[in-house]
C-alpha cells in the first residue's frame, strides 16, 4: 500500500492561525511508504525529531474506509494535531466540521482569481453581468469555478464567454466541456460498491432542485437490486451515500417511530452538479452518439418539452430497464408510441395542470414500479387510468400530487400488486366502491399508505378484504374521522400507522383481532378520547405511540398486560397516564417527545 500525505496550501493558512507561535511543517514533500506500519512509525519518528512545540499533520484528500491510517497516525504526543480533509465522513472522529458550498461573493472572488491575472475583473472588458452569471452556473463548487474559470483566463473577447453561457442555457452539462471537473468527481462515484454507484445514478431520474422522496427510492430499489421489502439494504444506501456528501438528507417528522423505515423518515436532497453528473454517467458515449445510443441504454432520462419527442422515439425498440419521462407545463399529453418492453421502472415528472397516461405502458410487460409525481402549484388531473389494469406484473405503484378519478379503481384488479402508495392526491371518493363492480380489492397487496391527502373521509371500500396487507399507513388525513369495524378481518397486519389524522375519533372495538400487530402509531389524533379495552389483546405489540393525543385521557389497563411492549413514544401527559396502569414496566423504553404547542395549535386549526 502506498500512502501519500503533501501539503495543501490552503490548510497552511487555517493551521498558522491555529499555532501562530510555533507552527512546524511537516510533510511537505511526498513519501512513498509501503505499509500502514512502515508509514506510522517514519512518521511518529519524525514528528518526534521536531522536538517539542505543538505540530500539525494534514492528511488531504482522504478516501473512505481509511480510518486505520488516521487512527495509526494518533501518536500521544503533547502539541500534536491531525488535520483531515476529505470528501467523505468519519463517523469515528467525531471533532467534524462540514464545509458549505461557497456563497455568491466567495464564489466570485474564486472565480476571478482563475479567470483574471489581477484576481479582479479589468476596467473596460468583461461586463460584470456576465462575470455573475459564469459564476452562478458554477453553483458555489470551488472546483468548477477554478475550473471555469482557468478555461476563460486570457479571452479578452467576448466570444467565448457568451459561447460558453449558451451552451449552459441550452442543458449542456458543465460536465461536458471541463474534462478535469468530470474525472475530479467521478472519481467519488468510482470508490462506490456496484449496487451503491446505481443508487446513485438513479438520483438523476428525478427533476432537478425538488426533494426526492425516500420510500419513492426504496420502491424502485427493492425491485431493481433485490433489496429486502423493510428498506434496512435500501436504507443503508442512502446512508452511505449522505456519509460521502454525495446526497442531503431531510427529516420529514420531528420524531420518528421505533419501527419506521429509515427511507421513510427522510426525502433527499442533491446538488445540481451532483445530478448532473449521475445523468452524465447514465449516459455514457461520446456526444455525437447520444441521440442514436438513447434508446440502447440500461437508463433511460427523457425530457419531453412541449410536443418535441427525441428523433429515436418511434425508430427503435427501447431496452432501457428504467425510464424516467419529465414533461413540461406545454406537454398536451398527446402521446406518440413508443415499444419499451424491458421497462422494470417507469417514473413520469409531470409540470401541467392535466395528463394523460400513455397507452404505451400496455406493452411494458416487465414493469414492476410506477411512479407517477406531479410538481405543479396544484394536484395534476390524472387521465386515462383505465391502461393501468391492463399491467402484467407491477408490484409497487405511487402516485404522489396528482387528482384521481373513480377510474383509479380498475387497479383493484391487479393481482400482483404489493404495495399502493398515494401522497398529497385529491382522492375525493375516487376509492369508493360501485364503480367497477369488483367485489374484491387487491387480494395481495401487503402495504398501503396514504400521506397528507386532505380530503379522504373513509378508508377505500375493500380494504380490508386485502387480507395479506401487513403494513397500513393512513398519515396527515385531517378529513379521516372513523376506521371500519371490519379493520379487525386484516389479520396478517403488522403496523397500523395513523399519524396526525385529527378528526379520527376512536379505534374500532376489532382491533383486539390483530394478534399479529407489533407497531401502532396514533401520535397527534387529538379528537381520539379513549383506546378500546380490547388493545390488551394484541399479543405480538411492541411499540405505541401516543405522544400529542390531546384528548386521550386514560389508558385501558389492558394495555399494560401486555408482555412485548418494548418502547413507548409518548409526551409529558401520556406518560403519565401509562405510569398510572404500568408502575412495573421499568423495561419498557421510553421516548419523550417535547411538547410543540404551535404545532398542535396549528392541527387543531385545520
Amino acid at each position: 500500500m502506498t500512502l501519500k500525505c503533501w501539503w495543501f496550501q490552503p490548510l497552511e493558512v487555517l493551521a498558522r492561525l491555529l499555532w501562530p507561535r510555533s507552527f512546524v511543517m511537516i510533510m511537505k514533500s511526498k513519501y512513498d511508504l509501503k505499509t500502514e506500519e512502515d508509514a506510522k512509525n517514519q512518521i511518529e519518528n519524525l514528528v518526534k525529531q521536531k522536538g517539542s512545540g505543538k505540530m500539525l499533520l494534514v492528511l488531504d484528500d482522504v478516501w473512505p474506509n481509511s480510518e486505520s491510517i488516521i487512527r495509526h497516525l494518533k501518536f500521544d504526543i503533547p502539541g500534536y494535531k491531525i488535520l483531515v480533509t476529505s470528501r467523505y465522513s468519519f463517523p469515528e472522529f467525531n471533532c467534524t466540521y462540514k464545509l458549505e458550498f461557497l456563497n455568491a461573493e466567495y464564489a466570485k472572488t474564486l472565480f476571478c482569481h482563475s479567470a483574471f491575472p489581477s484576481g479582479r475583473i479589468p476596467d473596460n472588458n468583461v461586463p460584470d453581468y456576465l462575470v455573475n452569471e459564469m459564476v452562478e452556473s458554477c453553483k458555489g463548487i470551488p472546483l468548477a469555478l477554478t475550473v471555469v474559470g482557468a478555461s476563460l483566463s486570457g479571452q479578452t473577447d467576448l466570444v467565448k464567454w457568451r459561447a460558453t453561457l449558451k451552451r449552459r442555457s441550452r442543458g449542456q452539462s458543465i460536465l461536458e466541456s471541463h474534462d478535469e471537473l468530470l474525472c475530479c468527481l467521478q472519481t467519488s462515484i468510482d470508490a462506490l460498491d456496484e449496487v451503491c454507484k446505481k443508487c446513485f445514478l438513479d438520483l438523476g431520474l428525478f427533476p432537478e432542485d425538488d426533494q426526492i422522496p425516500g420510500m419513492a427510492l426504496l420502491d424502485m430499489w427493492v425491485e431493481l437490486y433485490e433489496l429486502d421489502d423493510e428498506g434496512t439494504l435500501a436504507g443503508e444506501n442512502l446512508y452511505n451515500l449522505k456519509l460521502r456528501n454525495l446526497i442531503n438528507l431531510v427529516p420529514i417528522r420531528k420524531v420518528a417511530g421505533e419501527t419506521e423505515d429509515y427511507c421513510r423518515q427522510y426525502r433527499v436532497t442533491q446538488h445540481d452538479v451532483l445530478r448532473e453528473l449521475a445523468i452524465h454517467l447514465s449516459r455514457q458515449g461520446p456526444t455525437v452518439e447520444r441521440e442514436r445510443l438513447a434508446a440502447e441504454r440500461e437508463r433511460l432520462i427523457v425530457e419531453i418539452h412541449g410536443n418535441k419527442f427525441p428523433k429515436w422515439w418511434t425508430q427503435q425498440p427501447v431496452i432501457a430497464r428504467i425510464l424516467s419521462i419529465s414533461t413540461d407545463g406545454e406537454f398536451s399529453s398527446t402521446w406518440d408510441d413508443l415499444n419499451a418492453p424491458n421497462v422494470e421502472v417507469l417514473i413520469l415528472n409531470i409540470r401541467g395542470e392535466k395528463y394523460t397516461l400513455p397507452d404505451f405502458i400496455k406493452k411494458m410487460i416487465q414493469l414492476k414500479v410506477l411512479i407517477v409525481t406531479g410538481y405543479g402549484v396544484y394536484p395534476t388531473q390524472l387521465n386515462n387510468l383505465e391502461v393501468l389494469a391492463c399491467l402484467v406484473k407491477p408490484s409497487r405503484i405511487r402516485f404522489e400530487h396528482v387528482s384521481l378519478s373513480p377510474s383509479i379503481q380498475h387497479i383493484f384488479k391487479l393481482k400482483t400488486l404489493n404495495k399502493l402508495t398515494f401522497v398529497m392526491c385529491k382522492i375525493g371518493n375516487a376509492l369508493s366502491s360501485g364503480t367497477t363492480g369488483s367485489t374484491y380489492m387487491l387480494e395481495n397487496l401487503k402495504d398501503f399508505e396514504i400521506d397528507f391527502c386532505y380530503d379522504p373521509k373513509e378508508l377505500p371500500a375493500g380494504l380490508c378484504s386485502s387480507v395479506q396487507l401487513k403494513k397500513l399507513i393512513i398519515t396527515n388525513c385531517q378529513e379521516l374521522d372513523a376506521l371500519p369495524e371490519e379493520l379487525g378481518n386484516l389479520l396478517n397486519l403488522e403496523i397500523l400507522g395513523l399519524h396526525c389524522c385529527t378528526k379520527l375519533k376512536e379505534l374500532p372495538e376489532s382491533v383486539g383481532s390483530l394478534h399479529k400487530l407489533s407497531s401502532i402509531d396514533i401520535s397527534d389524533c387529538s379528537h381520539i378520547s379513549a383506546l378500546p379495552t380490547q388493545i390488551g389483546e394484541l399479543s405480538s405489540l411492541k411499540v405505541i405511540a401516543i405522544s400529542g393525543c390531546e384528548g386521550l385521557q386514560k389508558l385501558p389497563k389492558s394495555l399494560a398486560e401486555l408482555k412485548k411492549i418494548e418502547a413507548l413514544i409518548c409526551d409529558e401527559e401520556r406518560l403519565y397516564l401509562w405510569k398510572n396502569i404500568a408502575s412495573d414496566h421499568s423495561e419498557v423504553k421510553i421516548n419523550l417527545v417535547e411538547e410543540d404547542r404551535y404545532g398542535t395549535f396549528t392541527k387543531i386549526c385545520q
